[in-house]
């Protein structure tokens, strides 16, 4: 959606704005106050998806939008931007904060912000009923006048508070607490502030902004004011930085970590825990760095039965091979042939490259069974809490890599099917962690229906061969990575989490969060394997593919010592990566390949460039030069590793 038409949108319909820190509820929220017709969409010039949904009260129509969670409105992260940047320009007539009642110091310190931005605010604190089973009671009405601004208690799996919740957006009350800073920080405030121009935001809320140091205003500003007015800022800043002993974020966060300590002492009180003792234990020890490791690999393995064995596997079968191969793909031959009497376009739809018979097969039958049973354990993980402590055991790992822990996330899901795998990068904070791991998705991750066909062909060999496979995809993957994050600009992203509490999920949150991301993958990703189907049609029809496998051939004889038929399978893999392996199982049990050719051709074909659909979602997702680029080194790494292990088996004289 462009500039013009978000300006044109905002005359029509109120814009609320959902904010809050991260697993305090938001979603559900945003859940129950829209319903299901709801828009999933990136938002201009990030990869950061926003919801919006319209919101009916009496005679009012509102339009909600449901921001990235933030621990800070001073922007460390892209998600953080967006929100502040959605909060300054979309101008929102209403802010609704959803809180964790159980962290109320934590919540507060984002409503400290928020109140001094000069909007209309409610407070919603969310998960009541959890804050209660831990002993923690809060004196709603002392906070309403502490904050000045409506404070609503909510449990939004029971639904309990929303209709309050409702009745107060239709009285939206500004708050007027003011924070007091040090004097010489609030002199330059208001220094600052007179050289601002108008704006959504209060003027003093953008000077405490700027004070605190945030490059991420610069476009804001250079666009609404004049070069020689930014130099009186910077010199503002300058000034105040040297008068003052401590760093000025320093002085700012502090005061609000105080006032926030301070309210929080003020309406909050302790009793005696209630129930959830086992939770609460299970909790604990999933987080420490012995006992939490078998039931990270428990959930591991649970994950990998669901989504690679049950999604991959069951679902798969069924929708491709019984309901697609025996009636759909049959039907629409037979009606494609009887009513349409031109032989070029009857390829098109139902041809060797088929829109029917390959993109729509491919998109519904293969990769949706993984990707719906993928968002179903996603959402159980986030619901239940577990999310954190399974990036939190797995930092140690994925640091050597110059990542955090929050890529286990897209690497599990790479297992299952990297297409989807690449968008899940999303969750990743900084441009450089979705670069390298959607570098080592390509590159060293097979998807479930590779894997299933690849594991089968070595069962066939040996278990040396296996653990040669596995040991080489192991070391590839961390020396590309290790090289990988010295080469790509930017520094290494702290880890740094809020654990929630673990708990039992909720069915209505699994089947909100999962009917959202499967309407998302129908309307985002399926037209990429349309449009993918549809240039292997159009290369194969100008004889573009036969050209690309005489130009290949040399280097898979040559550096593989691969008879030049094996080309076809790497032709074909990237079409379909499982087709690949296959090609290569159909010669070895030929007698084609000997038993070290096969192993080499099944590394190489590992770590060859993923399939068709998963290159146009890295474009989709990093833009067409990043995604060359890993496209090369992949192509380039797995050639030449390929060459080095078939010159090591023959070296050493390993029998396979």
């Amino acid at each position: 959606m462009t500039e013009e038409q978000r300006g044109k949108k905002s005359i029509n319909i109120d814009k609320v704005v959902l904010v809050g820190n991260p697993n305090v509820g938001k979603s559900a929220i945003f859940g129950l106050l829209t319903g299901k017709y709801v828009t999933v969409s990136n938002y201009p010039g990030t990869t950061i998806e926003i919801s919006q949904g319209n919101i009916k009260l009496d005679s009012k129509r509102l339009l909600l939008i449901d921001t990235p969670g933030v621990n800070s409105l001073v922007p460390m992260s892209e998600d953080e931007k967006v929100t502040r940047d959605i909060l300054l320009q979309e101008r929102p007539s209403l802010i609704i904060q959803v809180g964790d009642a159980k962290n109320l110091k934590r919540t507060i310190l984002i409503t400290l912000q928020l109140v001094e931005m000069g909007l209309p605010l409610i407070l919603d604190l969310n998960m009541i009923d959890e804050a209660r089973d831990r002993g923690i009671m809060i004196d709603i009405e002392e906070l309403k006048k502490i904050l000045d601004t409506e404070v609503i208690i909510t449990i939004a799996p029971q639904r309990k508070g929303i209709k309050e919740l409702k009745d107060a957006i239709l009285q939206p009350k500004k708050p007027s607490l003011i924070i007091n800073y040090h004097p010489i920080i609030e002199d330059y405030i208001e220094k600052i502030s007179q050289l601002l121009p108008p704006s959504n935001l209060s003027k003093r809320a953008i000077s405490i902004m700027i004070l605190c140091g945030d490059e991420s205003l610069k476009e804001w500003l250079k666009a609404n004011l004049k070069a020689e007015t930014l130099h009186k800022i910077e010199d503002f800043i300058n000034e105040c930085k040297v008068k003052l002993q401590d760093s000025i974020l320093y002085l700012i966060n502090q005061k609000r970590f105080d006032l926030a300590e301070e309210i929080t002492n003020r309406v909050v009180r302790r009793i005696a825990p209630g129930k959830g003792p086992v939770l609460q234990m299970l909790g604990r020890i999933s987080m420490h760095p012995v006992f939490g490791i078998p039931i990270l690999f428990l959930v591991l393995y649970l994950i990998y039965e669901f989504v690679g064995v049950f999604g991959a596997g069951t679902l798969v079968d069924f929708f491709e091979e019984t309901l697609f191969n025996e009636y759909i793909n049959p039907f629409a031959k037979e009606m494609v042939t009887r009513f349409i009497p031109f032989q070029l376009v009857q390829d098109l739809l139902v041809g060797e490259y088929g829109l029917i018979t390959v993109a729509l097969t491919y998109s519904i039958a293969i990769v949706l069974p993984i990707t719906f049973t993928f968002f179903i354990a996603f959402a159980l993980l986030e619901d239940s809490g577990y999310l954190p402590r399974l990036a939190i055991l797995s930092n140690r790992v994925f640091n050597f890599v110059g990542l955090n822990g929050k890529a286990i996330l897209p690497m599990i899901l790479g297992l299952g099917c990297g297409t989807m795998a690449v968008m899940t990068t999303r969750i990743l904070e900084t441009k450089r962690d979705r670069i390298i791991t959607t570098f080592l998705l390509a590159l060293a991750i097979p998807c479930s229906a590779q894997l299933g066909v690849i594991l089968g062909i070595l069962s066939s060999l040996s278990f040396k061969a296996t653990i040669i496979w596995g040991l080489s995809l192991i070391l590839v993957a961390l020396l590309s990575g290790f090289l990988s994050s010295k080469l790509v600009k930017g520094e290494r992203t702290d880890f740094f989490l809020e654990i929630p509490p673990l708990r039992v999920p909720h069915l209505q949150n699994i089947i909100i969060k999962t009917l959202s991301r499967i309407e998302w993958y129908l309307k985002e990703a399926v037209p990429l394997f349309v449009l993918g189907t549809l240039i292997l049609f159009i290369f194969s029809k100008l004889d573009i593919l036969v050209a690309i496998e005489k130009f290949s051939a040399p280097v898979i004889v040559n550096i593989l010592e691969l008879p030049a038929k094996t080309t076809e399978a790497f032709i074909v893999g990237f079409l379909r990566r499982d087709y690949g392996a296959a090609g290569l199982y159909a010669m070895y049990q030929q007698g084609l390949l000997t038993p070290a050719q096969t192993l080499v051709s099944l590394v190489t074909i590992t770590l060859f460039v993923p399939c068709l659909a998963n290159f146009f979602m890295i474009i989709k997702e990093r833009g067409i030069r990043t995604a060359l680029a890993i496209i090369v080194i992949v192509f380039t790494l797995a050639f030449t590793f390929g060459g080095i292990l078939n010159y090591l088996l023959k070296y050493f004289n390993i029998n396979l």
